[in-house]
């Protein structure tokens, strides 16, 4: 058995292969993060494993790492995902100082892989790759707009001393570009703010049209998740693209932790208690933070079950319990939803 660790970057990815007992196995690689990347690590890994079977562990940097799992995986290969601090915590267990490079790296998530076989296993579903790059987008639109609209409001407080309303909104926007029409500024400072609403006004279209697409392609995959109080269709979306597979997490307690929900427990004199998680998926954990606040404004039962832990977890602790029961509940209907699915989903086959 060969596993092979990889550190992923933008430009180039580091494979480092070792044998079962964790030994080096030949002459590290570094290969261009470009089209001919998965034939050159296949040709490089064939002249180092003699025909025996081949495991990639790839370092969970999946922004930069998905062509190359989505490859490795449809050429027939196992991909596993290695979190950051199993590789930082291998990296400090077998590099002779705790040093840190490319190299170092990408051999610690080959030892962290050959240590925990319970990794999470690379799989493609086609509906699922397809929802992340609209929710990515969708995100990195939402970033822009909130920059263009501050820039904007801190124009505006100097020249006009006007505090606009809600620019994500067409009425706030339309408020506004009567006031500009009607102001007395100079044109190159007019042109300016001018240019910087249509901006924003492009920026909403483009996330409604997102919005109405996200929307159609998730009906059909979450039915189930869709009808739990607080998971809006972007929110549904967001737990389908991270999550992807939920079968890969066997309970709600592995998706509690996943996601920053599973509080740590803390012992200390001999006393138990436990504490926030801080980790953990922030992508997640914002849907469920905003499906908490939700019920606790409309949902009768979460509001029974806040009003009985407040007097002793306080509000705070209250709404983590809320979250945490939260993931009981997102755990069964996506597992629900899932099994009703008719698409193919791309699984490393195991050959004899």
């Amino acid at each position: 058995m060969v596993t092979v660790g990889i550190d992923p970057h933008k430009h180039v990815h580091v494979a480092v292969a070792v044998d079962a007992d964790g030994r080096r196995i030949g002459k590290p690689l570094t290969v261009k993060n470009d089209a001919f990347l998965i034939t050159a690590l296949l040709k490089w890994i064939r002249s180092l494993a003699d025909g025996m079977p081949v495991t990639w562990a790839i370092e969970d940097g999946r922004g930069f790492a998905r062509r190359l799992a989505d490859g490795l995986l449809l050429a027939g290969h196992e991909v596993v995902w290695v979190p950051t601090r199993l590789t930082a915590a291998h990296r400090k267990l077998h590099a002779a100082t705790g040093a840190k490079s490319d190299l170092v790296d990408a051999a610690a998530a080959a030892h962290a892989a050959i240590a925990t076989p319970a990794l999470d296993r690379h799989r493609i579903d086609e509906h699922v790759r397809e929802l992340r790059v609209l929710v990515d987008y969708r995100t990195d639109l939402i970033k822009r707009r909130t920059m263009v609209i501050n820039q904007l409001k801190a124009q505006l407080h100097v020249w006009l001393d006007h505090t606009p309303g809600d620019l994500a909104r067409p009425k706030g926007l339309a408020s506004l570009t009567t006031l500009l029409d009607a102001a007395r500024l100079g044109t190159h400072v007019h042109r300016t703010l001018t240019d910087m609403t249509t901006e924003i006004a492009d920026l909403n279209r483009r996330v409604l049209d997102l919005d109405t697409t996200i929307k159609e392609l998730v009906t059909p995959l979450a039915p189930r998740l869709l009808e739990i109080t607080g998971i809006s269709y972007i929110s549904a979306a967001v737990l389908i693209a991270e999550i992807g597979d939920i079968t890969r997490f066997a309970s709600s307690a592995k998706l509690a932790r996943y996601t920053g929900c599973a509080p740590i427990p803390v012992y200390s004199s001999d006393k138990e208690r436990h504490r926030l998680h801080r980790g953990g998926n922030r992508r997640l954990n914002s849907v469920l933070y905003t499906a908490a606040i939700v019920q606790k404004r409309f949902h009768p039962a979460a509001q029974e079950l806040l009003a009985r832990h407040e007097p002793t977890k306080g509000k705070r602790g209250a709404r983590r319990i809320l979250q945490r029961h939260l993931i009981d509940v997102i755990h069964r209907a996506m597992t629900t939803d899932q099994a009703s699915w008719q698409h193919h989903i791309t699984r490393h086959q195991l050959t004899a």
